[in-house]
């Protein structure tokens, strides 16, 4: 069997969107409209003519709506196999209608909790019969078309108009295989309430991940992937999927990869003094905060200019003129900010592949939220790693206190340290970061590439000294022997904050107080892998 003529439709949907409009070519083309509650007496007002499912079914709604579509009447008419005998005798025998159409979605479980409904509430908007329609419906596809996404009623309307008033069985596959999708997103949804938010779980016994796909990408981190962007079904928080896009070329999957890295260590700063920050390949490549953000995007860029070009570049406060006229000196494949002036926006439609994202608010870095990576055969899953440390949290190892300056610099170059992939480790001075080495397998090498770095600025720039010289080094886990500490002096640091915790402190702690260094343990480790 292929094509099936919808003579009769049942409509039941909280989304009121298009309902009216649907309903009036539905009835035009001679269907039959049966319906619920809101959606009838919505459909009414229009003029149109509903038949009630009460009606249908002999029953009433009851049980404050609890209680109006799981009845035999309606599911009789949607689940049977209508080249069955049997079955057809036993729809002859009770008088059940076929119903060929079902147009359902579902209650608003996550506007109803993101609104911070209360509980009752919450579970009274737990949809049961909807589901209940849509999956009978699903499975009987093969002569029963369903749709629950209001986005669907062109489609649907068009596919009529191309079948003589009846839907094909590659349609209503594809409806199916999306209805069954919403159906499980729906569920998962209220499962992750229930075990998160009810229950307070940090790690229920079944994780149900769900999402919504946004685009498909153009490829994925090499060219021979695919890729595509989805966002959760369910409240979350506002990121670079939901920024906008006032101009450039598509955001590929790097981009989106990079930008977020920049988006989150820039929320770091939100509320404080402009700050700039460039990523590279989801690693910071320079870092500054400074009384005006046109001096902020120059010492981020001064850090590793190399390493900026075809960077990342993400700001904590509006975007001006003048700021963006510097950044269009490079080029920059993307370019986000909370909001852009229109100076600024002038200044980067001469660059028009430059993409530029506007976020609004940046996302709060405290927040909560478990993280979620795939391994063969698993998932690995941990909270987020949303923890962070004061200057009353450090406490101070060496026979020499720091200064004031350098408190405020280890605190700084510890803020990016934790954004930068292991081994980390970071020099900062006078809020600008002066060298970065991340990734390596070892924290010397790691100490020893940041000042490299460093001493290849000075050199670009005409400095008599690196900026490493007089700085404050971060390390995002404890040195594990002093080798890495000692680069760190050759470099010229003066303080240096680091977790602690190694078994070798002592060895660590005695060579900083020979090398004259002030150092802090914060007691808190930043891996990133």
């Amino acid at each position: 069997m292929s094509d099936v003529t919808i003579k009769r439709a049942l409509l039941s949907v909280s989304d009121k969107n298009g309902l009216v409009d649907l309903g009036a070519k539905l009835a035009k083309g001679g269907v039959e409209l049966v319906s619920t509650g809101g959606t009838a007496r919505t459909l009414r007002e229009a003029g149109l003519t509903v038949r009630d499912v009460s009606d249908l079914t002999g029953f009433p709604e009851m049980m404050d709506g609890r209680v109006k579509t799981l009845h035999p009447m309606v599911h009789g008419g949607l689940l049977a196999v209508r080249d069955n005998p049997e079955h057809a005798a036993a729809m002859e025998t009770h008088e059940i209608g076929a119903i060929d159409l079902v147009v359902v979605n579902l209650y608003p479980f996550e506007a109803t909790v993101a609104r911070g409904a209360e509980r009752e509430e919450i579970i009274e908007n737990i949809d049961i019969g909807g589901p209940s329609m849509v999956r009978s419906a699903g499975k009987n596809h093969q002569f029963v078309t369903i749709v629950t996404d209001p986005a669907d009623y062109d489609d649907l309307l068009d596919e009529l108009a191309a079948h003589d008033g009846g839907t094909s069985i590659e349609f209503r596959r594809k409806m199916a295989a999306k209805a069954f999708a919403a159906t499980a997103a729906y569920d998962s949804m209220i499962s992750q309430w229930f075990a998160f938010a009810d229950q307070g779980e940090t790690f229920p016994e079944m994780l149900a991940v769900n999402g919504r796909r946004v685009t498909e990408l153009r490829y994925g981190e090499n060219p021979h992937q695919k890729a595509a962007l989805y966002t959760p079904v369910g409240p979350h928080a506002r990121g670079i999927a939901q920024a906008e896009q006032l101009q450039g070329k598509e955001l590929s999957y790097n981009n989106y990869n990079d930008a977020d890295a920049a988006l989150e260590l820039c929320a770091e700063f939100a509320g404080g003094d402009p700050a700039v920050v460039i990523v590279k390949h989801a690693n910071p490549c320079g870092v500054a905060q400074r009384g005006s953000l046109l001096d902020a995007w120059n010492e981020a860029l001064a850090c590793d200019s190399v390493s900026a070009f075809g960077g990342i570049v993400c700001v904590n406060t509006e975007l001006d003129g003048p700021t963006a006229e510097a950044i269009c000196a490079i080029f920059t494949e993307v370019v986000i900010a909370p909001s852009v002036s229109e100076e600024a926006r002038a200044a980067f439609a001469k660059k028009k592949n430059l993409r530029l994202l506007v976020t609004g608010e940046l996302p709060d870095p405290r927040r909560g939220g478990l993280s979620v990576k795939p391994i063969t055969g698993g998932l690995l899953v941990q909270s987020r790693d949303n923890e962070a440390i004061a200057l009353a949290d450090l406490k101070v190892v060496t026979e020499r206190e720091p200064t004031e300056q350098e408190l405020k610099d280890c605190l700084f170059a510890w803020t990016v340290a934790r954004h930068v992939k292991s081994n980390a480790i970071v020099y900062a001075k006078d809020g600008a970061t002066a060298g970065i080495g991340a990734g390596q397998m070892n924290r010397r090498d790691s100490s020893r590439i940041a000042a490299a770095k460093a001493i290849e600025a000075a050199e670009t720039y005409g400095w008599a000294t690196p900026r490493t010289v007089g700085s404050a080094v971060a390390s995002d886990a404890f040195f594990p022997f002093a080798d890495g500490l000692l680069a760190a002096a050759e470099a010229g640091a003066t303080a240096v904050i680091q977790p602690g915790g190694s078994i070798r402190d002592e060895e660590v702690i005695a060579a900083a107080d020979k090398a004259g260094l002030a150092m802090v343990f914060t007691g808190m480790r930043h891996f990133r892998h």
